[in-house]
């Protein structure tokens, strides 16, 4: 069984991109760790050491989330010494001051980070320099607990670069892997001992000076290392209370002029803190132990000159920032404009009028969505007022694909509008994933780098909208079929296209979603079912719930398969199952599904759209003129769909730490086309039968006179 798993290991690594690691020559390398340190602050004059290393580098973005929305600057030394996202637990702070130990030191207390901080890979980095028979040394408590075996050891320490002289002459030479704390820059925003909560803290004047105190010891530095080390300089922390993408630079051969990234955000000018970890390892040839996440820092393409890179780096930000500051206010617009369209369509049903502004305003909503990834086609970003140029082109992609699904000869179809703009949804999120998802980084429905969660690959919402889409899209598809009678290929058209999506979402290193094939599945064989007209058991959605399950975790350990530094998070889940850490994760997710559930923005949608669509079906004469009833009785498709999409969005919501944010948004895409359909039909002749609910029919001449 153990061959054969090695050489099914082998076949994977030879027919699987980017699985083989180049081995690594042992050489010399020394981390510069500034914290608080991001592009804005860097320039010629302001900061020329900082500035002529740069020039001399590869450089890119650090996203440096560990635990919480900000990290201090213990928690980022800790990261690079577990290489993890690690965290102390308690206040946000500077690490403690070493206690000397011969040329060495050891960092007090270290032993609370196991017993209490529960910092089970504290030290790995250490360790692993100490297990190939290297020595550390460090510059700074930072440093030193960056490099610290499991006692909390370093071999040669010195207290912080003003005494770099008083370390032994060869001290560089023969200890290959060196870390140095230059804290000059952190050190005025504390307060008390701990990070201040204020962004501004300092204001312009009293940062420029402490920028200009830790570029001189960067200086110092650089000129006592040996010409041949290679130097990697990260800003390790935040500042204050908002989290920013922070300097990220690695000087070597032949990688000056490039952007720096790593295969673990996906992108050629990110990378994470535990990247740190791999990269200081790699550079001295020592091995990378399994539990490090990081991968080591590559270099991508050329940047332009430092000044560019620095303008676009910098400009990375202000978007992240953009992003983050306008998505709470984005929601509640839109969680506003979907209980308020529910609610007028509601009243103007009600009244058999305004069916036609109903079917606009519904395209609109519908519309919104994909509108959000569309406007990163166009140069927001470098905008006056950034915010505004982002809102207002998601409002005008989104009206003109609206008119566009009520322009062309598909529009007197009832399923023809519903088509172009689901169709447009999953043409565009298809398109992202296979070209790196340039479109999902820095939109309000996606996700940035400067909050950290995720970096590439299908995000929870774009999910839901995904499989919203493409159900859609294949149900009105097999709605000609079945008008056909071929219910074979309308079952087929279902199908195919809907295990081509969930396969495209969760492969690793294109979709890489966990949850959304879990949810995908089951969704998918729902909708085929009712198209085959089959009945669906309580028995049989939990067995297709399994099914995914099953699905997700055969694609998981295929990417297990591969080197630790090439697995995605998919991977590495059937690693921390194996190791027991897995329930840990597990409870973390459904903590956070849970906090969603009482989301001001995301819960309002579900609860309005779900009781608008309860309602409009029980009692349709009076709640949607039959509006509902209407789109049915058209295409009974289209209600398989719908419910599939029901269906993935409940399991989504279950499954996903995003939670009630994967079925707010598979309502918001999926109940407006359909009432968009719906309209189109009743005002087309459709009556659909109201025995059940003991009502009348709407007269569909009166509602089409008054629409």
């Amino acid at each position: 069984m153990k061959r054969t798993l090695v050489a099914f290991a082998m076949l994977v690594s030879a027919l699987w991109p980017g699985t083989a690691q180049a081995a690594q020559p042992a050489g010399r390398v020394a981390l510069i760790g500034v914290p608080g340190l991001q592009w804005s602050d860097l320039g010629p004059d302001a900061t020329p050491n900082l500035w002529r290393l740069a020039g001399q580098s590869a450089v890119g973005s650090l996203s440096v989330r560990t635990v919480g929305k900000v990290t201090c600057p213990y928690d980022g030394w800790l990261t690079v010494s577990a290489g993890v996202r690690s965290s102390v637990g308690y206040g946000c702070g500077l690490p403690p001051t070493p206690e000397p130990s011969g040329a060495g030191a050891v960092v007090p207390g270290y032993d609370y980070l196991f017993r209490v901080a529960r910092q089970r890979n504290s030290g790995a980095l250490g360790e692993a320099v100490h297990a190939a028979g290297a020595c550390t040394l460090a510059v700074g408590p930072g440093a030193a607990l960056a490099l610290a075996d499991r006692r909390g050891a370093v071999d040669v320490y010195a207290p912080s670069p003003a005494n770099l002289p008083d370390l032994p002459a060869d001290a560089f030479t023969r200890c290959p892997v060196a870390a140095v704390d230059v804290n000059d820059l952190i050190r005025p925003y504390l307060a008390g001992g701990r990070l201040s909560g204020a962004e501004d803290a300092l204001g312009p004047d009293r940062r420029a000076r402490a920028l200009r105190d830790a570029d001189a010891a960067v200086g110092a530095v650089l000129a006592a290392l040996p010409p041949d080390t290679r130097v990697l300089l990260a800003g390790l922390s935040d500042h204050g209370d908002t989290p920013h993408l922070r300097v990220a630079m690695m000087r070597g051969a032949d990688v000056a002029g490039r952007f720096l990234g790593a295969a673990s955000t996906h992108r050629e000018d990110v990378t994470i803190l535990p990247d740190v970890t791999a990269t200081v390892l790699t550079a001295a040839g020592v091995p990378v132990p399994d539990t490090v996440i990081g991968v080591p820092w590559r270099a991508g393409g050329r940047t332009g000159g430092v000044g560019a890179a620095r303008d676009e780096l910098a400009g990375a930000d202000r978007a992240g920032q953009t992003i983050r500051n306008l998505s709470g206010v984005f929601f509640t617009s839109v969680a506003v404009l979907q209980v308020a369209f529910y609610l007028v369509a509601f009243l103007l049903m009600r009244r058999r009028r305004g069916t036609g502004a109903i079917r606009v305003a519904a395209l609109a909503l519908a519309a919104l969505p994909v509108s959000t990834y569309l406007v990163n086609l166009l140069p927001w970003r470098h905008a006056g007022a950034p915010a505004l140029a982002l809102t207002g082109g998601i409002a005008a992609i989104a009206a003109a694909l609206a008119a566009v699904a009520l322009a062309g000869p598909w529009r007197r179809d009832p399923l023809g509008p519903l088509a172009v703009v689901a169709g447009v949804t999953a043409a565009v999120l298809s398109g992202d994933l296979l070209t790196g998802t340039p479109l999902q980084l820095n939109s309000v429905m996606g996700y940035t780098a400067v909050v950290g969660a995720r970096y590439y690959g299908l995000g929870n919402i774009p999910f839901a909208l995904f499989a919203t889409s493409v159900l859609l899209l294949a149900t009105a598809l097999a709605h000609r079929l079945t008008a056909r009678d071929r219910r074979t290929a309308a079952v087929a058209a279902v199908a195919v296209p809907g295990c081509a999506a969930m396969i495209l979402g969760g492969w690793p290193g294109v979709g890489s979603d966990f949850g959304g094939v879990i949810a995908f599945v089951p969704g998918i064989a729902v909708a085929s079912l009712l198209l085959a007209g089959r009945r669906v058991s309580i028995v049989k959605l939990g067995s297709f719930c399994v099914a995914g399950g099953v699905t997700v975790m055969a694609i998981a350990f295929l990417d297990h398969l591969r080197p630790p530094g090439s697995q995605t998070h998919l991977g590495r889940f059937v690693g921390q199952v194996i190791t027991g850490e897995a329930l840990e994760v597990i409870a973390r997710k459904l903590g956070a599904m849970l906090n969603t559930l009482l989301s001001p923005n995301l819960m309002p949608i579900v609860l309005a759209a779900a009781a608008f669509l309860v309602y409009g079906l029980l009692r349709p004469g009076t709640a949607s003129a039959g509006v509902l009833p209407a789109a049915f009785a058209h295409s009974p498709a289209l209600k398989a769909g719908l419910i599939g999409t029901l269906v993935s969005g409940v399991v989504g919501m279950l499954v996903n730490d995003s939670g009630a944010a994967v079925l707010s948004m598979a309502l918001a895409l999926g109940l407006p086309l359909v009432l968009s359909a719906g309209v189109q039909a009743l005002r087309g002749g459709a009556a659909p039968a109201y025995a059940e609910a003991g009502q009348q029919p709407a007269r569909s001449s009166r509602v089409s006179r008054r629409s």
